[in-house]
């Protein structure tokens, strides 16, 4: 005699075409966030390495691109971890530690993006509000000199930085190769083009690449869990016959 209560009736498992369903809307999904950060990095109205007086006049001056680098960051911050699992799914299972290692240290260092937007939000408050560049420049950088700023920001730039690149070996093997070197070479690459040649638009294109590389291992999942059809019947038959 068996008898099923309501507190311990198992919640159904998703059918079939709603996983798939889902695993195709988490390819293009997948490369929104490097995306968004990508335009970010062209429609931003200052340089990375420029002083924070400059970078929070150029803000002020520059109200309608400061809007736009806001809203991407916004859906940067909503998308990107859902690359990094996405990515780190296949890199998992293709090399256990190696892909649990940059899984996590890339999961930390998007998540800790919002430290990098504090400042624009700043100025971008402040001109609203019709404060001085000279007060605001102090409200930033106090706010960038705060514990809880100093360390999402630097595992911000270990995290996004090295997780990607190790996510990117995890995956060599397991998405096409150019994809692999797409995205183990992204994070660098911004990191060249962002610090020491600065050029906005070949950082918002290496950004781009590591939205390849989370596609291309989204494409692989959903590849895997596609059903295959069965072989036509006489193409069976046949194959029986000569064997």
């Amino acid at each position: 005699m068996t008898s099923t209560t309501a507190g311990t009736t198992p919640a159904p498992l998703p059918s079939a075409p709603t996983r798939l369903f889902s695993l195709r809307a988490a390819v293009p999904l997948a490369a929104v966030g490097p995306v968004a950060i990508g335009l970010v990095r062209g429609f931003l109205p200052y340089d990375t390495v420029d002083d924070p007086t400059r970078i929070v006049e150029n803000i002020m001056a520059s109200p309608g691109a400061s809007t736009a680098v806001l809203w991407l960051a916004y859906l940067a911050l909503l998308t990107l971890p859902l690359g990094v699992l996405v990515a780190a799914r296949p890199a998992v299972a293709a090399r256990p530690v190696l892909g649990s290692v940059a899984a996590a240290l890339a999961w930390l260092g998007f998540l800790s993006l919002f430290a990098g937007a504090g400042g624009d939000t700043i100025a971008a408050a402040a001109r609203e509000a019709g404060v001085g560049v000279e007060p605001t420049v102090q409200l930033a950088e106090a706010a960038e000199a705060l514990v809880t700023s100093a360390t999402a920001g630097a595992v911000f730039v270990v995290g996004h930085i090295l997780g990607t690149v190790l996510l990117g070996v995890a995956l060599w093997r397991v998405i096409p190769r150019w994809a692999a070197v797409a995205l183990t070479a992204s994070q660098p690459l911004h990191l060249l083009f962002a610090v020491f040649v600065t050029n906005h638009w070949a950082d918002a294109a290496a950004w781009s690449l590591t939205g390849v590389g989370f596609a291309a291992a989204a494409l692989v999942t959903l590849r895997q869990a596609t059903p295959r059809s069965p072989a036509p019947l006489d193409t069976r038959a046949r194959t029986a016959a000569a064997t």
